[in-house]
């Protein structure tokens, strides 16, 4: 069997065995909670009984997978530099408020539109990724304690923006508060049209974002961008071994720079799916959290496009089941529960089966040694 195969083996097996043991654990936690498991992990493949609510079902996974993927990919771009990017959270918050209102104060053709927003969105996260770039560089700042302190900064400047110079008005009787909404010709079209083609009737509501084409783009560009290129090398060698990087010629201060660069440039497009494809404006009510969860998504698809948006995925179908779980009587804190669970149990499963790999290659390594080596002849 070769090398290949028998870590990719290892692989899924850990992964299998970290499940497993994850609905175990979650399974106690329910009892405790006073409900019944079966019932619980039944209601996580309720996608209803009719043909549009298996179309909402399918709908609500993906839009919150979507923004999930993007989030997983930002921290991932980090962690390949064996960088901690913790401020994605604020990254996307601030991107998001200033590309939504930047996309309300003009109009143009839908394309244009969208396309401005969109690279706003990129340059105001890049931007804002630059300056723990810049402390670490400059004056050996951490960017663990950098990054977690800027948010802070944009969590707190995206609220006072809303509510200040960038508020629009507000309709009587509304509670929440928003930008000015984006005009028509910046609108993202949905993908709806995709169920017509399994015979399935359109979803309510938003229908299915159309950032999720942006997003795959966006993955299969990453891809090709860290694997197939020689910026991707760098950063790769530069994140396994600085010093063995720089007498190579790299320039591991620039590699620093563009890696949190790119990294806040990709966060910033996590709020546009939501922006784009349903509440055309950044509002008080804004869906929170996703830059922290990017980092889970991150850590459970090993930093691989593929691997990420699988885990995000996972993480879009745990949260479609919050509402059938409450008609089973189950609390939502599960899914918290299951979440943390799988992403602990994953990561350690990831790190046994690599030193089991590991030490599978050096007995290999060892046994090819001992073939090649010529045997001394006494006189």
């Amino acid at each position: 069997m070769s090398f290949g195969l028998y870590r990719a083996l290892l692989t899924v097996a850990g992964a299998v065995v970290a499940i497993v043991l994850a609905i175990a654990i979650c399974s106690v936690a329910i009892i405790v909670a006073g409900a019944d498991p079966i019932a619980a992990f039944g209601a996580f493949f309720d996608f209803g009984d009719t043909p549009r609510q298996l179309a909402q079902g399918i709908t609500t996974v993906l839009n919150r997978a979507v923004p999930l993927f993007i989030a997983g990919l930002a921290v991932a771009v980090g962690f390949r530099m064996n960088l901690f990017n913790i401020g994605v959270e604020g990254q996307y918050r601030l991107a998001a408020v200033v590309a939504a209102y930047v996309g309300s104060t003009f109009s143009l053709p839908g394309f244009l539109q969208i396309t401005v927003i969109i690279v706003v969105a990129a340059a105001v996260g890049g931007f804002y990724a630059l300056i723990p770039a810049v402390m670490k560089v400059g004056r050996g700042v951490n960017e663990v304690i950098a990054t977690i302190m800027l948010n802070y900064i944009a969590i707190n400047l995206a609220a006072f923006l809303v509510r200040g110079p960038f508020q629009g008005e507000r309709a009587k009787g509304q509670l929440t508060i928003s930008t000015p909404q984006i005009p028509e010709s910046g609108w993202m079209p949905n993908l709806n049209f995709v169920f017509e083609w399994f015979g399935l009737p359109a979803p309510r509501g938003g229908g299915l974002w159309g950032f999720l084409l942006v997003a795959i783009l966006l993955g299969v560009g990453l891809w090709v961008l860290l694997e197939r290129t020689r910026f991707g090398f760098n950063v790769k060698a530069s994140g396994l071994n600085a010093t063995a990087a720089v007498a190579s010629g790299v320039n591991s201060k620039k590699m620093i720079i563009a890696a949190m660069v790119l990294s806040g440039a990709i966060a910033g497009l996590i709020g546009l799916p939501e922006i784009l494809g349903d509440k055309h404006a950044y509002g008080s009510n804004f869906t929170p959290g996703l830059g922290f969860l990017g980092i889970a998504v991150a850590l459970l698809g090993r930093n691989k496009p593929v691997g990420i948006a699988i885990a995000a995925l996972l993480f879009g179908f745990l949260d479609k089941a919050q509402g059938p779980l409450q008609f089973a009587d189950v609390p939502p804190s599960v899914i918290t529960i299951m979440q943390g669970t799988i992403v602990l149990l994953v990561v350690v499963a990831n790190e046994v089966t690599s030193r089991m790999a590991l030490r599978q290659e050096e007995r290999r390594a060892a046994r090819q040694l001992g073939r090649n080596t010529p045997v001394e002849v006494a006189a």
